[in-house]
């Protein structure tokens, strides 16, 4: 009797596995278990039998209920989850932006153009903080700061020393300053944030990233261009630097930068910034768009990518133009029900030459 019940025992693991895609599988099980109790009358048996059926109750109630979730339109049993919910749209720009799972929305964007008059190149900018007022400081100063500059370049771009490129550097870093002081006085050492920002002229498309938020560009042939290189602990590259610096990684859900960190680059995080184990330096990449005559680029956080690889996205996006948030609400929300538990944001720019551009 006793091997008897360890090899139903063992079935019953081996179905359990799936039992969260397959509970009809389990309701089967049940069934049979109930037979079995009925002619061996064991008392393994039965609390097996009378466990699976409040499994299978469970699974039925969930199934039930995501069913009703989405013929509500998908927000209205998760509205905990949707408590920060921020959308905008103009010209060919649109951005959707989820709280989500985490207990605070630490997302924020911003976009700043001047189509009219064009004394400027167009910003996007997103920006993932993870504690403290460091993404609202620097959303709020850097992309105003950029637009000065920037105009001042266009006036007498031609007699300059500058670029687009010294021109984010310089102000990514004189913002990373700033904050560290602004921050060290309010005894909020511990804030941070990454940077993403790109700035879009008629010819070039130029993109500094600190930090793990990224960009991705769809060209003339729907392939994926990185935009952008994620700064993790784990890379060759970094790891390096971060040694010679005498700091460590280690592991706790992800790669940490003493143990601490999900990043190896960020603007703010003062305490790891002063053992110069992370750095505010940004990459940054130029793109000729008469080459790639791209289609449309995605600027998102890292919640995104934790669902989604750079030729997915590129495909879900590609595939919703034409919905009103040109697929960014859309994969938003895919990227929720997924499983994503990070805050989500998602920006989608169309770029002029593309045929399903709107007009500018």
């Amino acid at each position: 009797m006793i091997e008897d019940t360890m090899t139903l025992l063992s079935l019953l693991g081996r179905i359990m596995r799936y039992f969260l895609l397959r509970p009809e599988t389990l309701f089967l099980l049940c069934i049979s278990l109930a037979l079995w109790s009925y002619f061996f009358h064991t008392d393994e048996v039965k609390t097996i039998v009378k466990s699976s059926r409040d499994a299978v109750k469970m699974v039925k109630g969930k199934v039930a209920e995501i069913m009703q979730n989405d013929r509500l339109g998908g927000l209205d049993v998760l509205d905990a989850e949707f408590s920060k919910t921020w959308e905008f749209k103009s010209h060919n720009v649109a951005v959707y932006s989820i709280q989500g799972r985490r207990d605070h929305m630490e997302d924020r964007f911003e976009v700043i153009t001047d189509l009219v008059n064009k004394t400027h190149p167009s910003i996007f900018g997103i920006f993932d903080g993870h504690g403290g007022e460091a993404t609202e400081y620097v959303k709020s100063r850097l992309p105003e700061v950029l637009k000065q500059h920037l105009q001042d370049y266009e006036k007498d771009k031609e007699n300059s020393v500058l670029s687009y490129q010294t021109i984010l550097e310089q102000q990514i870093l004189s913002i990373d300053r700033e904050m560290l002081e602004k921050l060290t006085v309010s005894y909020d050492e511990a804030a941070g944030t990454t940077c993403l920002i790109a700035l879009l002229s008629d010819k070039e498309l130029t993109v500094a990233n600190v930090g793990d938020s990224r960009g991705v560009l769809c060209d003339k042939d729907g392939n994926a261009i990185p935009l952008s290189h994620d700064h993790k602990p784990y890379q060759l590259k970094e790891r390096k630097r971060i040694k010679r610096a005498g700091g460590f990684i280690s592991f706790n859900g992800s790669w940490r930068v003493q143990g601490i960190l999900a990043m190896s680059r960020s603007l703010g995080d003062y305490p790891l910034k002063n053992l110069n184990v992370v750095i505010p330096d940004p990459d940054i990449l130029s793109f000729d768009l008469d080459k790639l005559q791209p289609e449309f680029m995605i600027l998102a956080s890292d919640g995104l990518w934790d669902a989604f690889s750079n030729e997915e996205a590129v495909r879900f996006i590609k595939e919703r133009l034409d919905e009103p948030h040109f697929g960014a609400k859309s994969i938003v929300l895919q990227s929720f029900y997924r499983g994503c538990p990070d805050n989500i944001t998602v920006m989608v720019v169309k770029f002029r030459n593309s045929s399903k551009a709107e007009e500018q």
